[in-house]
């Protein structure tokens, strides 16, 4: 068999090309990470090659032996890891995940209710772009517009109002503890289904440093990348046996056919990988990153949503008459630093501009990096910011990122 660069040379230099951007890049996006050289190993084994349609021991096909054993073993690991009685591990990424779950819950057409986009919820919780959207009646709630905290008071209004099937928590741009038993009381008056969407805090949720909401969310979906730091998957969970069976019916025959195997081997390292002490203490030094990469961004004077931090992530809001998320994100990755433009709460500009900047830790953790650097960073950005018009300045930066990055290697 040939190799990559003897069949596809462009497809290989382009490979090489992102590895040295990796290398080189200091990665703030808190919805990226980097895998360990044994997921990416399984990622690409030869379970890519197998068709497997059905459940281990229930299959279409024949062959599936070692697939069988493979998806049983992602499986039990999912559910000590987490502490729950039933996983499926089958899930592309997230937003099948939760499509899944939504239609294991409810009917098309029925009421659902999550956070709006730009107060810090996921297209997939109820975005009249996304199916969540356009399959069911959608409701949204806020933040505070003070504390920008839930409002807890608007969340129960609406939930009497409208009385949804499912209300959904857990955010993609949220810097807070989620508080899993209030929205639970909430569902609980109203008689809804709580569905916790924990993709950006798995790993955290593993490390101790997050509530689990595992006995308090009627279902729990996750992605297997971000802070879980595995390939590109889900898991959906829950411990009531009626609707697992609901769940499983729904992702296959559902949605989806045959599940990608390769993926759920790396999934199966991933999940092993995130109960090892040292995942644990790497999900400690996370948060202690966040914490202290956003005190120093307060400290040169940028605005944070809500004030701060508890998790992996912070908002950086430059208000109506600063400079515009794109702008800021332009001239950051000019000089190495990636970070993605964000909404924010009472957001004005269009999604394509934004007022803000998102910013997240778990990638210069798994490379390493401490307190010490992200003081460096904080400082950095705010240097960058303060000079975007400055080529000569921003390329004096760019220096001193591409000096910082040498020191820590990805994986």
């Amino acid at each position: 068999m040939k190799s990559l660069k003897d069949v596809d040379k462009k497809v290989a230099e382009l490979i090489k090309k992102e590895e040295k951007r990796q290398r080189q890049d200091i990665n703030l996006i808190p919805s990226e990470n980097y895998t360990s050289r044994a997921v990416r190993e399984a990622l690409g084994s030869v379970f890519t090659n197998k068709y497997s349609e059905g459940y281990p021991f229930k299959r279409y096909y024949a062959g599936n032996k070692f697939v069988d054993e493979v998806e049983s073993l992602a499986i039990e690991r999912a559910k000590k890891l987490f502490g729950v009685g039933f996983a499926n591990v089958q899930g592309l990424s997230g937003s099948p995940a939760n499509m899944a779950a939504y239609l294991a819950l409810a009917e098309v057409g029925d009421t659902i209710m999550g956070m709006s986009l730009v107060s810090g919820g996921h297209l997939t919780h109820g975005s009249p772009v996304s199916f969540s959207g356009k399959l069911f009646n959608a409701v949204s709630y806020t933040v505070d517009p003070k504390t920008e905290l839930i409002d807890f008071n608007e969340v129960a209004k609406l939930a009497k109002k409208h009385r949804p099937k499912i209300i959904v928590c857990g955010f993609t741009a949220y810097p807070r503890i989620v508080p899993w038993k209030k929205f639970r009381e909430v569902a609980d008056s109203v008689g809804a289904y709580l569905l916790a969407d924990i993709a950006h805090i798995a790993g955290l949720i593993v490390a101790g440093v997050h509530t689990s909401p595992v006995g308090v969310a009627d279902v729990v979906t996750t992605t297997t990348h971000k802070t879980l730091r595995g390939p590109r998957g889900a898991i959906i969970m829950t411990n009531n046996e009626e609707l697992a069976q609901k769940i499983d019916k729904t992702v296959f025959p559902g949605l989806q056919g045959g599940p990608h195997d390769n993926t759920t081997a790396a999934i199966a390292v991933a999940l092993k990988e995130a109960s090892t002490a040292s995942f644990k203490k790497y999900g400690v030094q996370i948060v202690k990153n966040a914490k202290v990469l956003a005190s120093f961004l307060s400290k040169n004077n940028l605005r944070l949503v809500s004030g701060g931090t508890d998790t992996h992530l912070m908002l950086v809001d430059f208000g109506e008459k600063g400079p515009t998320g794109k702008e800021v994100q332009e001239a950051l990755n000019r000089c190495g630093i990636v970070v993605n433009k964000n909404t924010v709460p009472r957001e004005t500009r269009k999604p394509f501009v934004t007022s803000g900047i998102r910013l997240g830790t778990p990638a210069v953790t798994t490379r390493g990096m401490k307190e010490k650097e992200m003081e460096k960073i904080g400082n950095l950005i705010a240097d960058i910011i303060g000079n975007r018009a400055q080529e000569k300045k921003l390329k004096e930066i760019a220096g001193q990122i591409k000096l910082l990055t040498t020191r820590f290697p990805v994986p």
